[in-house]
């Protein structure tokens, strides 16, 4: 074998052995990514659609393979004469090891990341990121807690240089060593193109990142066909928002309308707000919201809270990853396609639950507690109108406080003490305000105060020791707060960014992902939003912001995505989410998945809550007759949502 590899080859067989070679290295990242995220992938990657993921990722292989290799063709096959040689040789090896290596780095980190986002990182990430500035050590920590991952990529691109073959050069006349390979070059060209659009029909249209999906029967699993290297190529420079017209905007404004005014008589009620957005708090881990395991609850302190708040048994996230949830839950504004801070849109005016109720008078203020900056959070609150904004630095400046105590080391300032700092800083404040808490604590690499070690235990996950954590500092927040003039005349809301770290089956489906608490409690009785868990309406993120401007009785006109729980009934309900190039639209008991141009699949998620029915796939004219209801409000919302981002009409003012 060693004689085999070492030896030149002539060049068709070098290409083809290299371009093998490029395969099996992918082939070998999809199998680490597979075994070690396989307790977050679904039940379908052993049963019958394993067959085909498997084509589907032979396809985006083909296409990732094409696309890396590139460079290496080139050097290779270019019809120069003069260029044969010993320097060729080594440059061809170099750019094809390089290359190569990118794709495996790529898919290798994305192991590693993918539970915590639930698809193939994109483009977008190095703009999710650019704010950060610890992010040598996030790398560092993750570097040394998969110290098993570093050595396999190291193994593989030491295997892609050991492995690789030279060509050989024909001792050929001129004339036909320029007429072959030109012949060879332009072969391979046509092969390459085909590759990476997908097939070789003039009809074909180029792969998506969206195509994955025809491969799968649970759109989670679409990470599993897909690659990094082809998620990220494909998403450079892509605009993720262009116009779309379903219907005359007519049609789309009688269907769906994000501008949105209550009609009140009296003045608005001059009740505080507090909204805390808890990190990776998925409803897996809240006891009062999984009555089966109450009596393991990680959430003993949010439990009591529930039994005397107005929560909802069927609560939806709209995003799956941090900077998805605050615009989502503060602006109204879900994540479609990639998410809203990392676009163009992001610079538009947007209407917020600071900035309306600062119309009325109130005061606000957005607290973080990791570095000023981090996450692009700080430049989101100002645009959504908060006054004040209170990360690290102002922990830092604050005389009681000492961050060298109370930082992580990784992300932010530990949650109990800056919950505790969170309650003290609004009793300096002016009332009626609005406040908004993004916790930390739940984060990876899930750590603790070394104080608290013993006292909370890993559970099925590492995640759980850090919720019941933050549960505890809720705790804590209350104890301090219950004391303060404004406590009393406060409306609290519960919700989390995203879910995470899932490992119960009805979690782990395309729509269990996004299952998150949404959870209104104020101090004293309240008969707009009576204590109970409410299992008749739908529930989601960018309901939040409508439900609180209604509650209060705010009368001035608004944008947001979401509608108010209060006042809808129930029969027209709905949430809607995105994943892996799918739209998910609930209503009723149902949840119908969309591509953005056909209907795909249809699930009845109150019997079938696993997801294991596809209704569309029976020849049943009721659930189609559903699903192509279902579709024309959904395409409404998209195309609704689509023409504000790009047309800037994100604000009353604008919206024409």
């Amino acid at each position: 074998m060693s004689t085999f590899i070492n030896k030149k080859k002539n060049i068709l067989i070098a290409v083809i052995y290299n371009i093998l070679l490029s395969y099996a290295l992918l082939a070998a990242c999809r199998i680490i990514f597979v075994l070690v995220n396989h307790n977050y992938l679904a039940d379908s990657l052993v049963h019958e659609s394993a067959w085909h993921m498997i084509k589907g990722a032979l396809l985006f292989d083909t296409a990732t393979v094409c696309y890396l290799n590139i460079p290496y063709i080139l050097i290779t096959l270019l019809p120069l004469h003069y260029k044969e040689g010993t320097f060729t040789d080594k440059l061809s090896r170099l750019i094809y090891v390089f290359c190569n290596s990118i794709g495996i780095i790529a898919n290798i980190c994305d192991v590693v990341y993918i539970p915590f986002t639930g698809r193939r990182t994109t483009w977008s990430v190095f703009s999710e990121f650019s704010n950060e500035g610890n992010l040598s050590e996030i790398i560092g920590t993750e570097v040394i807690s998969h110290w098993y991952l570093v050595l396999l990529g190291i193994a593989f691109i030491w295997l892609a240089g050991k492995l690789y073959t030279t060509a050989r050069y024909e001792d050929w006349n001129l004339p036909r060593y320029y007429i072959s390979r030109s012949i060879l070059l332009v072969i391979s060209a046509m092969l390459m193109v085909a590759g990476m659009r997908g097939g070789i029909d003039r009809t074909t249209r180029p792969i998506t990142l969206n195509d994955a999906n025809r491969f799968i029967n649970d759109t989670k699993d679409a990470a599993v066909v897909l690659t990094t290297p082809f998620t990220m190529i494909r998403t450079i420079g892509k605009k993720p928002f262009r116009e779309i017209n379903y219907f005359p905007k007519e049609k789309a404004d009688r269907l769906f309308t994000p501008l949105q005014q209550f009609i009140h008589n009296d003045t608005i009620k001059n009740k505080n707000v507090v909204i805390f957005i808890l990190e990776s708090w998925g409803k897996e881990y809240i006891g009062a919201l999984n009555p089966d395991r109450a009596e393991t609850s990680r959430t003993p302190f949010l439990d009591s809270i529930i039994a005397a708040s107005h929560t909802y048994a069927r609560s939806y996230g709209n995003g799956r990853k941090s900077i998805d949830g605050m615009p989502s839950v503060l602006s109204g504004i879900p994540m479609f396609v990639e998410p809203f801070f990392v676009t163009p849109a992001s610079l538009n005016k947007v209407s917020g639950i600071a900035g309306e109720l600062g119309k009325a008078g109130y005061h606000s203020a957005f607290f973080h507690g990791a570095p000023n900056g981090s996450m692009g959070f700080q430049a989101f609150a100002k645009a959504s109108g908060f006054k004040e904004y209170y990360g690290k630095d102002e922990f830092d400046n604050s005389p009681q406080y000492n961050s060298s105590d109370d930082f992580d080391g990784t992300w932010a300032i530990w949650d109990e003490p800056f919950f505790h700092f969170y309650a003290e800083s609004m009793n300096n404040m002016p009332q009626p305000f609005v406040t908004a808490m993004f916790s930390a604590s739940s984060h990876h690499p899930f750590k603790l105060p070394l104080k608290y070690e013993e006292q909370f235990k890993a559970g099925k996950t590492e995640l759980s020791r850090c919720i019941e954590y933050t549960d505890y500092a809720l705790k804590q927040f209350f104890e301090t707060a219950k004391n303060s003039d404004w406590f009393k005349n406060t409306l609290f809301v519960f919700t989390a960014d995203h879910s995470n770290k899932n490992t119960e089956p009805r979690y782990k489906t395309s729509s269990g992902y996004f299952e998150v608490p949404i959870i209104f409690y104020t101090p004293e009785c309240d008969t707009i939003l009576p204590a109970g868990i409410d299992s008749t309406h739908i529930a989601q993120q960018i309901d939040i912001m409508p439900t609180i401007l209604d509650y209060l009785g705010y009368n001035k006109p608004f944008v947001a995505f979401g509608k108010s729980l209060i006042r809808q009934p129930a029969v027209t309900e709905y949430a809607v989410n995105y994943i892996n190039g799918m739209y998910q639209y609930y209503s009723g008991d149902y949840i119908l998945q969309f591509d953005g141009e056909n209907k795909s699949k249809l699930y009845n998620i109150k019997d079938d809550i696993l997801m294991n029915n596809d209704l569309l796939t029976a020849p049943d004219k009721n659930a189609s007759a559903i699903a192509d209801e279902m579709q024309e409000y959904l395409k409404a919302i998209i195309q609704q949502y689509m023409s504000c981002m790009t047309n800037d009409k994100l604000v009353p003012e604008n919206y024409k």
